[in-house]
């Protein structure tokens, strides 16, 4: 288990704690264990639905593995302006968690469970605290994504027929920002510049052309073009 420095109040629970006596896991034990097992059956394996070949996510494994993948509960029945809040504290946590010797950054995750929320409300809640903070969350190099039950009405990638965030108690979930994020901020200009300051020299080139053509519709050029010289805006 880990504390935030700055807030004693803030907890982090490892896959290990679980089977401890902490007062969040002896309250909330089930949901807990329910989101590892989801974690492990659902997102680290493949899904005939998701279009690609791989795991639903490709960074799960590794988290779970080399104790990168945390757990933090916001009991109660907050509203999305509450909800927002309680993530704020842990977006400026995260970047001062303790690195794992040769596990890289990016397999680095907090998921935030809301375990009291009815069904019935976990998407305004989720969906409202998702959206009010992922502009602040790109802009530092980190995303934040939105899973409940229902699922979210949010298409996959590679297949639009898939709704891949869906879950069996509502989470949000922080992590790094990769370079195959893209297609999650090409919709608002100030995502895809905080895009473009990290990655426009280095674009994957299966997005190349979007990513090209996203930032001449807006204007932008990214952050090393010397490294990019087919990725300007005109």
């Amino acid at each position: 288990m880990l504390t935030d420095p700055a807030d004693p109040s803030r907890v982090l629970l490892e896959t290990a704690d679980l089977a401890g006596d902490h007062d969040l896991v002896l309250r909330y034990r089930t949901p807990l264990r329910e989101i590892v097992t989801w974690a492990r059956e659902y997102l680290c394996r493949p899904h005939e639905e998701l279009g690609r070949k791989g795991p639903v996510c490709p960074y799960a494994q590794t988290a779970l593995d080399r104790g990168t993948f945390y757990l933090a509960v916001r009991p109660g029945r907050p509203g999305g302006p509450e909800a927002a809040e309680t993530l704020a504290g842990y977006r400026d946590w995260f970047p001062r968690l303790p690195a794992r010797q040769g596990v890289s950054s990016q397999y680095r995750t907090i998921l935030v469970l809301f375990p009291d929320l009815p069904e019935s409300e976990a998407a305004a809640v989720i969906d409202h605290a998702q959206e009010a903070l992922k502009s602040r969350y790109v802009s530092e190099g980190l995303m934040i994504g939105e899973f409940y039950p229902g699922p979210p009405p949010k298409a996959g990638l590679w297949n639009p027929s898939f709704l891949p965030l869906g879950s069996p108690v509502p989470l949000l979930a922080i992590r790094h920002m990769v370079a195959t994020d893209f297609p999650f901020l090409r919709d608002d200009p100030a995502q895809v510049a905080a895009y473009l300051e990290r990655f426009g020299d280095r674009p994957p080139a299966a997005l190349r052309a979007e990513i090209q053509a996203v930032a001449d519709r807006y204007g932008l050029v990214p952050a090393n073009t010397s490294c990019a010289p087919s990725l300007t805006a005109s």
